[in-house]
Formats: structure tokens, C-alpha cells, sequence
């Protein structure tokens, strides 16, 4: 009888010593306050919730259709959800996912999953990313199948895009290079994923060899160089012009608009003060890229009847001189976006129109009307190619075909 007294009060021990380390191991294993913070941080600078949520009131619940040269895709469930989000997900599964591209089941996601930049985060901070969607409220939202064209709606041929154009890898700090640079680049080149958008691609959706940050088409527009160049990149800003931009969504020299204004309100804007300068000294650090092509002046003809228009239309807000009223209206001599290449981004401005997206340290509005209906695509390229090309700008000529093109 006392044997098993003994057995049954060595069992209730052991029992108890079980439960208490289990007890320990969980609170090991809690992320700490400080941790989602940082993870909820990380997330703002990531610009997650832009693409992973269609209805403003189920934020990060995916659902968002996500259009690209090869068809369409639709953003997945953030939350924690068990059924359709991430709610049964490993730590592993989710390291898997942002490092390597590939699903809990071992298929393979489309790079319109940003994986390609995500694959340079430290596994800590991508655990951190975990942790802050963990306190999300789950919500159920299936993700519909992707509308792709053959042969790209199966899956399995992201197996050889993976081969032929992923480099996984973490990023490697330049020990040349100070600690903001390196924080910096951190953060272009993977968390913000700036070259999803200002790295032109190629045939097949990958990054062009030798072109990075040197701009890219998207939805119709164009995102601007990031690089040195000097008339559509970035050598004439400063850092802190850079810095004013990504925080305030304007400075002295341009304002933000169309997909970068999204950015802007999402991301940068609620990016701490330290990270946005930093990514400011990455970039200007930056040397020029592919040279800027040759550029010959329009025909006296088509000048006279563009600046006729810009002197009836713009100069009540943009002055005659151009110089407009800077972070109001922005300055139109030395605009970067303006002098780009591809005029995608000026033409969509010109015949849509644009909103001055407001932020904390910029609350004041402005607007410009569209201008599809009152002029004509020779009209409209008409004073695009003056804009583009007084006051010291230069620019390739735009044609009417290529107004026709962007108005549809």
C-alpha cells in the first residue's frame, strides 16, 4: 500500500514539474511587447496591407485582385485565421514563405509575392512580422485561384522562373559602408521591395540584369529612377529632399501620385524617422545607371501650340515660369518624373487629373483636373511635350499615338 502511495505521489510530482516547465517554455516562446512592436513596424515598412486588403475593414484579410502582363492574382489571407490564413502556419512555414517563395504544401507562390526581396530579411525580423499578425483578429476569407494564362496557371513552372532568375540569399552589409547606408539598403532591396515597382522587368516578370532602380512601368504608370541619373533620377535631390518626399508624400521638387501616393499614406509616412533617412543616404548614395537616351528638341511648332495651351490650362497654379508653388503645386523646371523617359506617369497626370494625397506633416489638400475630355491626343501631346522640355528640361518627344495608347 505504501509503494503505491509513493508511485501515485511520484507521478502527481513529476506531473507538476512537467506543467511548470511547460509553463516556462511558453513564456519563452510568447513574443514579448517589444517584439510585436517592432514586427507592427516592420509590417508598415514592408507596405503589407496595400496589397493584402480589399476591404478597409477587414485589414491584411487578403482578397485584393492584383493585376499583371500575364493576368491576375489575388492577395491572401493575413490574419490568423486556421482555415484561410496563417492561423496554422509554422514558424518555419512562414520563414519558408518570405525567404524561398514556397507554401506550407511545398507549391510555389508568383513573384507578385515580393519573396524575390523578402528573401533578404533576417530570420528574427521575419518572426517579428509573425508575431504582429498573430494579434490580428482572424478572419475568414478564402483566396480565389489566380487567373493566369497558360502555361503559368500551374503552379509547378514557378519551379524553373525559381531557377532561372531567384537568388535567395540574406542581405549582406558593406562593411565600406556606414550603418545607416547599410540599413538603408536593407530596406530598399528587401523589405521595401522598391525595385517591384522601379526595376524595369523583363519578357518573363524578372528584375532586368544591370537595370535595378532604373524605373518600370506598372498599372499605366511609370515609376521614376531611384538611381544618379541626372534628369529622371535623383541627382538633384538631396537627402533631405528624399527624406521630406517619403514622409510627407512631397517637398520642394514633386508631389506623390498614383501607386507611390498609396506608398506614401501606407508606408513611408508611418516609418520611423531614423529608417526613412536612412533609406534617403541609400539612395542618393546610388550611382547613375543605364545613360539617359539622346534627346532632340520638338519641332518649333509643336512648342508654340503646347505653350498656347499650358498659357490658357496650367499657369494659374503652375506659374508661367513653371515654378508653381512648391509643395502645393509642384515645380515643373528639373521635375524628375516629368523628364522621364517614359511619360506613362505625366500622361496618365495629365488626362486624369491628380489628388495631393494628405499625411501628418503635410494635411493641406490640392487637386488638378483631367484633361481627357477637353483636349485632344494631339493637344495633349502637344503641351506634354512643352512641359517636358521648357525651362531646361529635356525629354523624348511623346506622340499623339502614344497619348491614344494611355487614354485607353
Amino acid at each position: 500500500m505504501r509503494a503505491i502511495l509513493r508511485f501515485l505521489l511520484l507521478c502527481a510530482a513529476l506531473a507538476a514539474a512537467m506543467g511548470q516547465v511547460s509553463a516556462q517554455t511558453l513564456a519563452r516562446t510568447e513574443p514579448s511587447v517589444d517584439t510585436v512592436a517592432h514586427g507592427k513596424a516592420l509590417v508598415d515598412a514592408g507596405d503589407c496591407v496595400s496589397c493584402h486588403t480589399a476591404d478597409p475593414a477587414k485589414p491584411f484579410a487578403g482578397g485584393k485582385r492584383i493585376a499583371t502582363p500575364f493576368g491576375a492574382v489575388t492577395s491572401p489571407n493575413l490574419t490568423p485565421d486556421r482555415d484561410t490564413g496563417i492561423g496554422a502556419w509554422s514558424d518555419q512555414d512562414f520563414v519558408r514563405a518570405l525567404r524561398d517563395g514556397a507554401a506550407p504544401d511545398g507549391s510555389r507562390y508568383y513573384p507578385a509575392f515580393p519573396y524575390p526581396y523578402f528573401t533578404r530579411l533576417t530570420r528574427d525580423d521575419i518572426l517579428a512580422i509573425r508575431a504582429y499578425l498573430a494579434t490580428l483578429a482572424p478572419i475568414r476569407n478564402p483566396t480565389p485561384p489566380p487567373e493566369l494564362r497558360f502555361p503559368l496557371n500551374h503552379r509547378a513552372v514557378m519551379r524553373l522562373w525559381d531557377a532561372l532568375f531567384f537568388q535567395p540569399g540574406i542581405f549582406a552589409p558593406d562593411q565600406n559602408k556606414s550603418a545607416e547606408w547599410n540599413r538603408g539598403g536593407y530596406l530598399v532591396t528587401g523589405l521595401g521591395h522598391c525595385g517591384a515597382c522601379h526595376t524595369p522587368k523583363d519578357m518573363f516578370g524578372a528584375d532586368r540584369h544591370g537595370r535595378s532602380l532604373s524605373g518600370g512601368r506598372l498599372d499605366g504608370w511609370f515609376a521614376p529612377r531611384l538611381d544618379g541619373a541626372a534628369r529622371g533620377g535623383l541627382k538633384s535631390w538631396s537627402v533631405e529632399d528624399i527624406t521630406e518626399y517619403l514622409q510627407s508624400g512631397r517637398n520642394g521638387r514633386s508631389h506623390a501620385t498614383g501607386p507611390m501616393a498609396e506608398v506614401v499614406v501606407n508606408s513611408t509616412s508611418k516609418m520611423s524617422d531614423a529608417d526613412v533617412r536612412a533609406i534617403a543616404v541609400y539612395l542618393k548614395a546610388l550611382p547613375p545607371g543605364p545613360r539617359e537616351p539622346a534627346v532632340t528638341p520638338p519641332p518649333d511648332d509643336t512648342m508654340k501650340a503646347g505653350g498656347a495651351l499650358y498659357a490658357h490650362a496650367c499657369v494659374a497654379c503652375h506659374e508661367a515660369d513653371g515654378s508653381g508653388a512648391p509643395r502645393i503645386y509642384p515645380p515643373l523646371p528639373g521635375n524628375a518624373l516629368l523628364q522621364s523617359a517614359d511619360p506613362a506617369s505625366t500622361l496618365r497626370i495629365i488626362l486624369d487629373g491628380a489628388q495631393t494625397i494628405t499625411t501628418p506633416r503635410a494635411p493641406n489638400p490640392g487637386s488638378m483636373p483631367g484633361y481627357a475630355r477637353q483636349w485632344t491626343d494631339q493637344q495633349i501631346a502637344d503641351v506634354t511635350n512643352y512641359i517636358r522640355n521648357s525651362w531646361g528640361n529635356a525629354a523624348p518627344l511623346v506622340t499623339p499615338e502614344q497619348v491614344a495608347k494611355a487614354r485607353h
